[in-house]
């Protein structure tokens, strides 16, 4: 049986989730909570796969893009996994979202299994890096300068749209949430410049000890020039000097001067995740 999670089954999907952490092979987007109270305040809309009364499988829903993630799904065994997946779209149906997504590790064979047998196209596979920010010291080519601060709404989507080559999410964004989203103490952008124009940029997400390269670009004409790498030793000094530890950069599996950059810079793979996408045709 298969219905909306509830008070009492937490104990089963806290189980479960534990289970999924220890192996790679496991790995798909979850819940983050490994308490009670925790996992009761994170769930949203959630689904769980009943036998006897116990918790064998689940998945999740939530708002995502331009449409709905799926957490999960998540199931002892793999013949569980089908059900879940439909009931995760009839979910999606009722709530007339037109894409779904589903973000299992590249270890996970047995999800990217079912997700490709229920229709799911595979869209990029994405390379995390962790490194120690010490050591990262590079500095800007002759004549371009790196300077902190979002330049506003028109520069932003300008220099956006010409750096990056698959993500628009952005360029959806209006003025109004672009101002709020760098107005957020825990999030920096770096702009590089060569004279006035702005050849290149660096979101970085400071939390804890953790610095992450939410993106990193360049402008096509301006590549390998080593501006990439002086956008990079930028974000590293900046963690330094907010203290974080340890420094997060992603790459797609597309990019591959920036996965060669990484791994030269030293930076140690933490783990890939593989994005999947289905369009449902929602009910109106």
């Amino acid at each position: 049986m298969i219905r909306p999670v509830a008070r009492q089954d937490l104990p089963g999907l806290l189980k479960l989730l534990r289970w999924m952490d220890e192996s790679p092979k496991r790995g798909v987007l979850a819940p983050e909570a490994r308490d009670l109270e925790g996992l009761a305040e994170e769930l949203e809309d959630g689904l769980v796969l009943l036998q006897d009364g116990e918790v064998i499988g689940y998945v999740g829903l939530y708002p995502f893009w331009d449409g709905a993630a799926l957490e999960g799904p998540l199931a002892y065994q793999e013949e569980d996994l089908p059900a879940l997946l439909r009931a995760a779209e009839d979910r999606a149906k009722e709530l007339r979202v037109e894409q779904l997504y589903a973000f299992p590790r590249e270890e996970n064979r047995t999800l990217r299994r079912a997700l490709e047998a229920a229709g799911f196209d595979l869209l990029h596979t994405t390379y995390f890096f962790v490194k120690n920010p010490e050591g990262l010291e590079y500095p800007a080519p002759e004549g371009v300068v790196i300077r902190r601060g979002f330049p506003g709404p028109r520069v932003y989507r300008e220099l956006y749209r010409e750096s990056e080559e698959g993500w628009a999410l952005r360029l959806k964004w209006t003025d109004e949430e672009l101002w709020e989203h760098f107005q957020d103490p825990h999030i920096h952008l770096l702009v590089a410049y060569r004279g006035d124009e702005p050849v290149g940029l660096a979101e970085v997400e400071l939390e804890d000890k953790e610095a992450s390269v939410a993106y990193i670009g360049v402008v096509p004409e301006a590549r390998g020039q080593g501006i990439g790498r002086a956008l990079l030793a930028e974000t590293a000094q900046l963690a330094l000097q907010k203290g974080a530890s340890l420094l997060r950069v992603r790459a797609h599996d597309h990019e591959k001067g920036a996965l060669e950059l990484y791994r030269a810079l030293g930076f140690s793979l933490e783990e890939a995740v593989a994005t999947y996408a289905k369009e449902l045709r929602a009910r109106r």
